[in-house]
């Protein structure tokens, strides 16, 4: 088993985009980063390939202070990749992916370091069957553009703050917003006499997919469903793009959502884990 650390996006995208869009759905993450990166809209922080007889079997990366990305890395790999990223002077400050390579890669990290590991966050990927939108929401949705930047990056930064506690973004929520402009995403706003009340992103469709997320409504306007209704129009908006796998994460602490996307037509697939190292 070979690996190697790339300095340069498109060396690493040569060989990483064949393994990545062999399952889009497992590597969502990495391929809307990677594509992002490719486009100029997102800096590398680490890019490393595992090469086994000519054949490359594994991928990871990760942008400047965020965790890196294992769904595209065996268990098996954890060690020699993490040996790999140290030697390459990367500290690392967490990792992300499905739950058991991402608990692998952090067995091999503690083993290495001696951190310790908290939980950041754990989610449940789910995948849309057959979109069920609800039915009785007052309201219409309509596109979000430049004029709604202030609104979004408001929306952005409340949803970080419920979702994390914190904003952890190294850009504001305004250029965040703004970048998901410009790299198309769909992002909608619902509206109730020309009020907007949630919100919904879904993201410009890469290898036949495209992920769902955020989707936000202020504390006075929920439980009146326009969640599922926001969530509904950007799926729907996503199939007309031309997605075939349109999917989304939850927050496995979050039972309303874990229960609201099945009601409009998902399922789940895989759980996944964000680790935090803390030395």
């Amino acid at each position: 088993m070979d690996l190697v650390v790339h300095n340069d996006v498109q060396a690493f995208a040569r060989p990483a985009l064949p393994l990545l869009w062999s399952d889009p759905m497992r590597h969502t993450i990495e391929i809307s980063v990677l594509d992002a990166m490719c486009r100029g809209q997102e800096r590398a922080a680490a890019l490393l390939t595992v090469h086994d007889a000519g054949e490359v079997v594994g991928a990871a990366l990760r942008t400047p202070g965020r965790p890196v990305l294992v769904s595209a890395l065996q268990p098996g790999h954890a060690a020699a990749v993490d040996d790999a990223l140290a030697a390459a002077d990367q500290d690392l400050p967490g990792v992300s992916g499905p739950t058991g390579v991402a608990e692998a890669f952090a067995a091999a990290h503690v083993a290495r370091t001696g951190a310790r590991v908290l939980v950041e966050q754990r989610t449940r990927l789910f995948t849309l069957d057959e979109l069920v939108p609800p039915t009785g929401v007052p309201g219409d949705v309509r596109s979000a553009n430049e004029g709604d930047l202030d609104l979004l990056a408001e929306w952005r930064f409340a949803f970080a703050e419920a979702d994390r506690g914190a904003w952890t973004s190294a850009l504001s929520p305004r250029e965040l917003a703004a970048r998901s402009l410009r790299l198309g995403t769909g992002e909608l706003l619902w509206e109730v006499d020309g009020v907007p009340v949630a919100q919904a992103s879904a993201r410009a469709v890469t290898a036949g997919m495209s992920r769902i997320g955020p989707v936000y409504t202020p504390p006075e306007h929920r439980g009146r469903g326009y969640a599922a209704a926001v969530t509904a129009a950007a799926s729907r908006w996503a199939l007309h793009e031309g997605a075939e796998h349109v999917l989304l994460f939850t927050d496995l602490a979050n039972p309303t959502t874990n229960r609201l996307y099945p009601r409009i037509g998902y399922r789940p697939l895989h759980d996944a884990l964000e680790l935090r190292f803390e030395r």
